[in-house]
C-alpha cells in the first residue's frame, strides 16, 4: 500500500484539556526512503534504523560490523506519512495544532499537501498551526534530509572560520561536523559508542485543539524564605487564542498541607504566563525531598484548578517536593581558591556517583523498564548523583521521575560537548528555544541540582585542544561567551531561579567568571571541578590523582562479559586482537592501554585455549577497572576533610561513566542490557556511607573511616592479616573505641608497614593480604575492604583455589553458597545472560564458606542458575 492509498486510521479518543482535544498521533505510520524503492509501516516514536530492523530488512544494527555496513541508512533522506481522521469537529475549535514533542532532527511537514514549517533542532519543540488546513481526514508527512548532509552543508556555508573539529579521529569510524546540527552530539560517533545519525519522530505527536486558550507548561518550584516559611512557585505558559484578555480563578491545593488558596488572574492574548507564590501553612510541617541515603524523598500531590471566564476548567494535577539547592564556592582556610560543594537543604552532601550517557543509539528503545533498571542499580550501588553528560540528549520525563523518586541528583549538561559551535542567528535563534524548552520541561523536578552549559568546551579552549593560531583565538573565545553566558545562562537564569548555573565542566566556577570566562586552566585543583584521565600510570599509585574540590570525571575502560559480546558477535571474533575487537574499540590505543594498566600488577592470560585466553581477558580488563577506579575513588572520599599544600576538601566523586550505549569495550559500569560489571560491584562499597580506606605513604599504612552519616559514631575498627597460603588468619587486631566524625573522613589507624609485618610474624608483603572493616552498635557494619601489600602478579603462596557453590531458592531470590579450597583474589560470579544481580561480586574470599544472594529481574530457577554459572578467581587465569 502506498501512504495515500491506505485507509485512514482513526485516533484514539483523547482526554480533554481546557474543553480541549488531544489526540496522539503515536502509532502505526508509513516510511519511505528518497527514491521511493523502500515503503515500510514504522511506528511512531521512532526512527529509520529500528522500523527496517523490526521488518527483518536490515539486522541487527549493533551485530559485528554493521555500523559500517549500515552508513547508507543515515545518508538516505527518509519520509514518514500517515492518513489520520479527525475525531472531532473542526468547526468548534477556535485553535487547531499539530505538536511534535520532538523531532530528529532536519525536516520538512507538510499536511494535505500544505508546508506547515521546518526543524532543525532534536531537542525543541514543535507546533504547527493547522486551523485553516485540517479537514475530516488528513495526509500529514515529515520529510527528513540526512543529518550528515545536512551538517556538511551547514559547514560549508559558514565561510567566516572554521569551527572545529570538523570530524572525529578515525578509530571512531563517525561522521563529521556534529556541531553544525542540534542533534545527539554522540551519535555522529564517540569514544564508546557507534555512530548512528538517526532520523526519526522520536518523541510523541499529537492534535491540540482549544478554544479561547492552552496549557503549555506548568512549573513548580520551591523556595524556602528568610522567614523560615516554605513557598511553593507555581507557573503556568498558556497560548491564548482569544483577541481579548481573559480573566479567571486559579485555586492551589496541598491536602497533606493544609494548603489552600485562590488567586485572582487575567491572561492576555498570545503567549500569556502566571507566575502565583504559594505560602505553605506555617503550622504544617513541610518534609524535605533528600537525596538516596540521606533521608526521604516525600512528595507533596498539588492540584491546580483554573476556572476561566471562558467557562472552560483545566485541572493539573502534580507534585510538589520541597528542597534547597547551593553551589559553595567560597574562601577555605589554610588554602588558595575557592569550596566547591553542594548544600541540600542547608546540609553539605559529598556527591556520589557517575555519568550518564544515552542508554541506546536508537532512543525508541529506551523504555521505562530500561530506565527503571539502570537508575535503581545507580541508587542500589550507594549513588546519590549522575551527571547527564552533554553529548547526548535530555532525558525524558520517565528518567528525572524516576531521579526524583530514587533520590538521585542530577548534574545536567546542556548538550554541547567537546566542540566549538557556530553562533549565527538562526542557530543562536534555535538554541534559544531549545534552552527555555528545556528548562521549562525539567525545572519542576528536585533531582535536578545544577545547570552547566556544556562539557570540556572551555577546556578545549584554554588547552588548545584544536590548535588555533593565537591571532584567531578572540573569536573563539567571543563565541564562547556568545553562546554560554549571553544567550543559555541568560534564559537559563530567567526561567529558573531556583539552582545553580555553572557555564561548562570542568571549570574554576566564579574564578573562570572572573577571567572572563574562561579561566586560564579549568583543571586547577583549587577552584571548581576537574576531569581526569591517565592511562599509563600505574593506577594503584594514588599520588598521580589530583586533590581536586570535585572529581566530576574521570575512569578505566574495560571489556564487557562475554554472554554480553556473544549476542552481537561471531566465533571467529572471539579473540582480544580480533577485526571485531579493534572494530568495536572506538578510542585510541584503548586495548592495549587495558593491558598495559593489567600488567602492573597481574600476570597476563598464557593459555593457548583462545576462547579461554579472550574469557580470560575480558575478566583481568573488569579486574582491573574495579580496582583502579575503587582507588581513585577512595582517594577522593578520604580528601574530603583535610587540606595537604592547599589542595583537599573533596566534595564529589563522579566516576566516568555508568551505563553502555551498545557492547564494546567502554569506562561503564553497567553493560548495554543492565548487566553488573566488575567496577559496579565495586561501587556499592567504595560509596558505601560507612567504609573504611587505606593507603600507604613512606612505608606507614593509614586507615581513614570515611561516613556520610548524620551522625558521629563509636566503632570498633577490625585489622587482619593473611598469608596467601591459608584460610587461617595470621593476626587480628580490634581498635575500639574509634570516633567517626559525622559526613568527614578522619585518620583512624597509622602503623609503619615493618612494625605491621613484625607484628603478625611469618608475614612479607608478597606473602600477605591486609582486610579491614569497622563495627558498631545495632548491626552497623561498613563493608570489608582490602589493602594489597605487593602487586598480585608478585604474591607468594597463592594457590589455585577449588571453588564450587550450592544454589537455593528463598521467596523471590536465590541464594549461592561458596565454598573455597584457598585464599581467593576477585572470586566472580556470572550466570551468562540470565538477568539479575549478585549481592556481591569479585570480592577477595579469606574465608571457607561464603554467601552470596542473586537477584533476578526475570523469571529463573535455581536449576538453571547452577547451569550457567561460572566461578572465576585470578589463579584460574594465570
Amino acid at each position: 500500500l502506498s501512504p495515500s492509498t491506505s485507509a485512514p486510521s482513526s485516533l484514539p479518543s483523547a482526554p480533554l484539556t481546557a474543553g480541549g482535544r488531544s489526540p496522539s498521533l503515536r502509532g502505526s505510520w508509513r516510511l519511505g526512503n528518497g527514491n521511493g524503492s523502500l515503503r515500510l509501516p514504522a511506528e511512531v516514536p521512532g526512527c529509520a534504523h529500528t522500523a527496517l530492523s523490526r521488518r527483518g530488512l536490515v539486522q541487527d544494527p549493533y551485530y559485528r560490523f554493521n555500523d559500517v555496513m549500515y552508513r547508507w541508512i543515515s545518508l538516505d533522506n527518509w519520509t514518514y506519512s500517515r492518513t489520520f481522521k479527525t475525531p472531532f469537529d473542526i468547526r468548534k475549535w477556535q485553535r487547531i495544532n499539530l505538536v511534535f514533542e520532538g523531532v530528529d532532527t532536519v525536516a520538512h511537514i507538510l499536511i494535505n499537501n500544505v508546508t506547515l514549517g521546518t526543524t532543525d533542532n532534536m531537542f525543541n519543540r514543535y507546533s504547527f498551526d493547522i486551523t485553516s488546513v485540517i479537514k475530516e481526514v488528513n495526509f500529514v508527512e515529515v520529510r527528513f534530509l540526512s543529518a550528515i548532509s545536512y551538517a556538511a552543508e551547514q559547514s560549508r556555508c559558514h565561510t567566516a572560520y572554521s569551527i572545529p573539529p570538523a570530524c572525529p579521529p578515525p578509530v571512531q569510524k563517525g561522521e563529521c561536523h556534529a556541531n553544525f546540527i542540534r542533534k545527539e552530539q554522540c551519535s555522529f560517533g564517540w569514544d564508546w559508542g557507534p555512530s548512528f545519525p538517526t532520523q526519526g519522530i522520536w518523541k510523541d505527536v499529537r492534535i491540540e485543539a482549544y478554544n479561547y486558550y492552552h496549557l503549555i507548561y506548568f512549573s513548580l518550584t520551591p523556595f524556602f524564605g528568610n522567614t523560615q516559611q516554605w513557598s511553593l512557585e507555581i507557573e503556568s505558559i498558556f497560548d491564548v487564542v482569544s483577541s481579548k484578555p481573559i480573566a479567571g480563578l486559579v485555586t492551589v491545593n496541598i491536602p497533606k498541607l493544609q494548603t489552600q488558596q485562590t488567586y485572582n488572574v487575567k491572561l492576555q492574548p498570545g503567549e500569556g504566563s502566571i507566575v502565583l507564590l504559594v505560602n505553605i501553612n506555617k503550622s504544617s510541617t513541610v518534609e524535605a525531598w533528600w537525596p538516596n541515603g540521606h533521608g526521604k524523598q516525600t512528595g507533596y500531590n498539588v492540584t491546580t484548578t483554573f476556572t476561566m471566564e471562558a467557562g472552560y476548567q483545566i485541572e493539573k494535577f502534580s507534585k510538589a517536593y520541597f528542597r534547597t539547592v547551593e553551589l559553595v564556592q567560597e574562601p577555605i582556610p589554610g588554602s588558595p581558591g575557592l569550596s566547591f560543594y553542594f548544600r541540600i537543604n542547608g546540609r553539605p552532601i559529598f556527591i556520589k556517583g557517575s555519568n550518564w550517557i544515552p542508554a541506546d543509539s536508537f532512543q525508541d528503545r529506551v523504555t521505562y523498564d530500561k530506565l527503571w533498571l539502570l537508575l535503581k542499580s545507580a541508587a542500589d550501588a550507594n549513588m546519590n548523583a549522575l551527571r547527564v553528560w552533554g553529548g547526548g540528549v535530555y532525558e525524558q520525563d520517565d528518567f528525572y521521575d524516576i531521579c526524583d523518586e530514587l533520590g538521585i541528583m542530577i548534574w545536567q549538561d546542556f548538550m554541547f560537548a567537546c566542540a566549538l559551535y557556530p553562533t549565527d542567528q538562526n542557530y543562536l535563534e534555535s538554541v534559544r528555544a531549545e534552552v527555555s524548552h528545556q528548562v521549562r520541561r525539567l525545572k519542576s523536578h528536585p533531582s535536578i541540582i545544577l545547570w552547566s552549559g556544556n562539557n570540556e568546551n572551555e577546556a578545549a579552549i584554554a588547552s588548545d585542544w584544536f590548535s588555533i593560531p593565537h591571532a584567531d583565538r578572540e573569536v573563539y573565545i567571543k563565541d564562547y561567551v556568545l553562546l554560554y553566558v549571553k544567550n543559555i545562562r541568560e534564559i537559563v537564569l530567567a526561567e529558573d531561579k531556583s539552582r545553580p548555573f555553572v557555564a561548562s565542566s570542568p571549570t574554576n566556577g566564579v574564578e573562570s567568571v572572573k577571567e572572563g570566562w574562561l579561566s586560564q586552566n579549568p583543571y586547577d585543583t583549587h577552584y571548581g571541578d576537574t576531569h581526569f584521565y591517565d592511562y599509563s600510570s600505574d593506577c594503584w599509585n594514588w599520588t598521580v590523582y589530583p586533590k581536586t574540590r570535585f572529581a566530576s570525571e574521570y575512569g578505566f575502560q574495560s571489556w564487557p562479559s562475554f554472554s554480553t559480546l556473544e549476542k552481537v558477535s561471531s566465533t571467529e571474533d572471539w579473540s582480544y586482537t580480533s577485526n571485531f575487537s579493534l572494530h568495536r574499540q572506538h578510542h585510541e590505543n584503548g586495548n592495549d592501554q587495558m593491558l598495559q594498566q593489567i600488567g602492573y600488577h597481574f600476570k597476563l592470560p598464557q593459555t593457548t585455549d583462545p576462547i579461554k585466553k579472550f574469557k580470560d581477558t575480558i575478566y583481568l580488563t573488569q579486574v582491573m577497572q574495579a580496582q583502579c577506579t575503587k582507588t581513585e575513588t577512595e582517594f577522593y572520599r578520604f580528601s574530603q576533610s583535610e587540606i595537604i599544600n592547599g589542595e583537599g576538601h573533596t566534595m564529589g566523586a563522579l566516576y566516568w561513566q555508568l551505563n553502555d550505549i551498545w557492547q564494546a569495550p567502554s569506562w561503564a559500569s553497567l553493560e548495554y542490557g543492565g548487566k553488573w560489571k566488575l567496577l559496579h560491584y565495586f561501587a556499592q562499597h567504595f560509596f558505601a556511607p560507612l567504609l573504611p580506606v587505606a593507603y600507604e605513604d613512606k612505608g606507614v599504612l593509614y586507615i581513614y573511616g570515611v561516613s556520610d552519616l548524620h551522625t558521629d559514631h563509636e566503632l570498633t575498627l577490625k585489622v587482619t592479616v593473611h598469608s596467601w597460603s591459608s584460610l587461617e588468619p595470621v593476626c587480628t587486631l580490634a581498635k575500639d573505641g574509634v570516633t567517626v566524625r559525622a559526613q568527614s573522613a578522619v585518620p583512624i589507624y597509622k602503623e609503619s608497614i615493618n612494625d605491621l609485618l613484625e607484628r603478625c610474624r611469618n608475614c612479607t608483603r608478597k606473602s600477605c593480604v591486609v582486610t579491614f572493616y569497622l563495627v558498631g552498635e545495632g548491626g552497623l557494619r561498613s563493608p570489608t575492604n582490602h589493602h594489597f601489600l605487593s602487586s598480585l602478579k608478585d604474591a607468594v603462596g597463592l594457590e589455585k583455589a577449588q571453588l564450587s557453590a550450592a544454589v537455593s531458592q528463598q521467596d523471590d531470590v536465590y541464594v549461592f553458597d561458596l565454598q573455597t579450597t584457598a585464599v581467593a583474589p576477585f572470586v566472580t560470579l556470572d550466570v551468562g545472560s540470565i538477568k539479575g544481580r549478585f549481592s556481591d561480586n569479585g570480592f577477595l574470599m579469606i574465608e571457607k564458606k561464603k554467601v552470596v544472594v542473586f537477584y533476578p529481574w526475570e523469571p529463573t530457577g535455581a536449576e538453571e542458575l547452577e547451569k550457567s554459572l561460572t566461578l572465576t578467581s585470578l589463579m584460574d587465569v594465570a
